[in-house]
C-alpha cells in the first residue's frame, strides 16, 4: 500500500500543516473532526498537495524535509505545482 506526505491549509487562517500517511482519506477526516489537538483550531482543513511514496520511511524522510526547509515560499511552490 502506498504512503502519502499530504500538505493542508485552513480556512480560518494563513498556516499550512505537512504530515504523512497511509490514507490519505481517513487522515483528512481525521482533521477535520477535530481528533488532533494540534489542527483542530485550522478546522476545516483543504487538502492542497500530496506526494505518493512506496514505502512509510520514504514518506516520512520527505515529510521531514518540507518541514525542516522552514519556508512558506517553499510550501507554496508545492502546492501551486498541484493545481
Amino acid at each position: 500500500m502506498p504512503f502519502f506526505v499530504y500538505i493542508l491549509h485552513p480556512s480560518k487562517n494563513d498556516k499550512y500543516y505537512i504530515g504523512s500517511c497511509e490514507d490519505i482519506t481517513i487522515r483528512l477526516t481525521q482533521h477535520n473532526s477535530g481528533r488532533n489537538k494540534s489542527t483542530h483550531s485550522g478546522m476545516p482543513w483543504v487538502l492542497m498537495h500530496t506526494e505518493q511514496f512506496e514505502t512509510r520511511a520514504n514518506a516520512v524522510t520527505r515529510e521531514m524535509q518540507i518541514k525542516k526547509m522552514k519556508s512558506k515560499k517553499y510550501i507554496e511552490k508545492l502546492v501551486s505545482t498541484t493545481i
